[in-house]
């Protein structure tokens, strides 16, 4: 148990981006790429987890001084180290020996976002801009990743939505660690200050919502899926961007996503109802 709490089963939520690649080569009903993308989902869950079990480890000593994390099973000494290492390090091992199975090239992936995750976790998450685009190249390399799996192209606009998305909702992160919490929280926020965040929010908004829009409204997009109406789903997009910037900066909310797309109502129901009218669209 101590185990799958350390792999912060809560946070698999994020793998669900594997799922774009299905989504928008229009094989969603197809039993096959199904199954594959259902898979990759599974063994990017369990690597996630893994990876969050040394991170874990890597933070134990300060978070032993949290009022929160300290009662992570590592940082309390529920679970050892040498378990936690072994643990983490079977799952990565399993992980990766049925990704090879699966498909070499997502094999490759597996392995440079394991790399790229474990080099956030002991080096680059205490470096200031880098490690904020490092959680967003982890969600660009899960699109990519369900693509590859299934063998289909996706267009660029679409890799470059997922990766500013994620850097939209790290920043906004950053954002609500540095105002509630402080800069104790992290090494890293002494090097942020409300204002610059105020400014990286701006920037990455206006750029994620002009992505999506050019897009939905490229005339190569419109070929491809021999409809021209995907541009409805801009309002959709809107009103999930806006109102999770109205939970960040009114509510106080964004220190934890995944909750926040959870509990939050209105954001949950916006995404459901983008996600049917895709799938309609596309069909």
């Amino acid at each position: 148990m101590n185990i799958l709490i350390s792999m912060r089963p809560k946070q698999w939520i994020k793998n669900f981006v594997i799922f774009a690649a299905l989504i928008f080569s229009k094989n969603l009903f197809a039993l096959e790429p199904f199954i594959k993308t259902f898979l990759g989902f599974i063994l990017l869950c369990l690597l996630s987890g893994a990876i969050y079990i040394f991170n874990d480890i890597a933070d134990r000593d300060k978070d032993r001084n949290h009022s929160l994390k300290s009662n992570r099973p590592i940082a309390s000494g529920r679970l050892s180290v040498k378990n936690a290492i072994i643990s983490g390090s079977l799952i990565c091992l399993i992980t990766f020996l049925i990704s090879g199975l699966l498909e070499p090239k997502f094999l490759l992936l597996t392995l440079i976002y394991a790399g790229v995750m474990l080099g956030y976790s002991f080096w680059l998450k205490n470096i200031v801009i880098i490690d904020v685009l490092i959680i967003a190249m982890g969600f660009l390399l899960r699109a990519v990743a369900g693509a590859v799996l299934i063998k289909v192209e996706i267009s660029v606009w679409l890799f470059i939505c997922a990766f500013l998305l994620a850097l939209f909702i790290a920043l906004g992160k950053r954002k609500h660690e540095i105002v509630l919490i402080g800069t104790e929280s992290r090494k890293v926020l002494s090097h942020y200050s409300a204002e610059i965040l105020d400014q990286l929010i701006s920037v990455t908004t206006a750029a994620v919502l002009v992505a999506y829009i050019l897009y939905t409204v490229s005339a190569k997009t419109i070929a491809k899926f021999q409809t021209k109406w995907l541009v409805l789903t801009v309002p959709f997009v809107l009103y999930g961007i806006f109102r999770y910037l109205w939970l960040v900066y009114q509510k106080k909310l964004g220190g934890t996503p995944e909750r926040t797309l959870l509990v939050d109502k209105p954001l949950l129901i916006d995404i459901i109802i983008w996600i049917i009218l895709v799938i309609v669209i596309l069909i």
